[in-house]
């Protein structure tokens, strides 16, 4: 059975990756102590551990609060995601472990189900919980933290492509999951070329999704400016 303080660690960070908690939210240690029926100190020290791991940010005097996410951290994210992602796919081939691709499958089954079901927010975590594994099959000590940041952002800049609003989107997600059945087959055949390539097809995938959702739908440029008289 999980401990009160390991079920208050998974479910910030299940609100963090899902945008429950928004990015720049404060997390008030006494209510969550409250409600989870522990202490200030195990309260604090979960949120040292998510600092840590990229979830949090502890502000001197001020408390921890969601890690923020800005323009600079978009620039960054967007500049060096398919590097990593093409890196860590790479040693994944070289690396994997018989019980690793056992994982991913099971992963990727969850994840096609959710995708079936519209379980939106089990899309999410199943998506993330398969690009973590890969990161575990690199076995790379410098890469998997800059893996493990990335996929906080990745999680909350794209967490609404999971929730298609038309036949495109929902072409767009299918097309995900053909791409992780890909990553599957080529990492078993340790085919690194075909890993890294599916790594550029999946971010483009990705990163259109992500530009699409930052755009209101049917949004035009003067939608919100007074025209001049005629």
């Amino acid at each position: 059975m999980k401990s009160r303080k390991g079920d208050l660690y998974e479910e910030l960070k299940r609100q963090i990756l899902t945008m429950e908690l928004e990015p720049d939210q404060d997390l008030d240690e006494v209510s969550l102590g409250e409600r989870y029926g522990l202490s200030r100190t195990p309260v604090r020290e979960i949120f040292r551990q998510l600092e840590g791991e990229g979830y949090v940010d502890i502000r001197l005097n001020r408390g921890a609060r969601v890690v923020p996410m800005n323009h600079q951290t978009l620039r960054n994210f967007f500049l060096v995601a398919p590097m990593i992602y093409a890196a860590i796919g790479r040693l994944a081939v070289q690396n994997f472990k018989q019980r690793q691709l056992a994982d991913l499958r099971d992963t990727q089954e969850r994840f096609r189900t959710a995708s079936v079901t519209g379980d939106a927010l089990s899309m999410v975590l199943e998506n993330n919980r398969f690009h973590e594994i890969m990161g575990e099959m690199s076995g790379n000590a410098y890469l998997q933290p800059s893996l493990s940041r990335l996929l906080i952002d990745h999680a909350r800049i794209g967490h609404t492509f999971f929730r298609p609003r038309n036949d495109e989107m929902r072409n767009r997600l299918q097309l995900a999951v053909d791409h992780h059945d890909g990553f599957i087959a080529a990492i078993e055949a340790h085919d690194e070329d075909a890993v890294v390539s599916l790594v550029f097809e999946h971010w483009e995938l990705s990163r259109e999704n992500m530009g699409m959702f930052i755009t209101p739908e049917g949004m035009k440029a003067d939608a919100l400016v007074d025209r001049p008289a005629a």
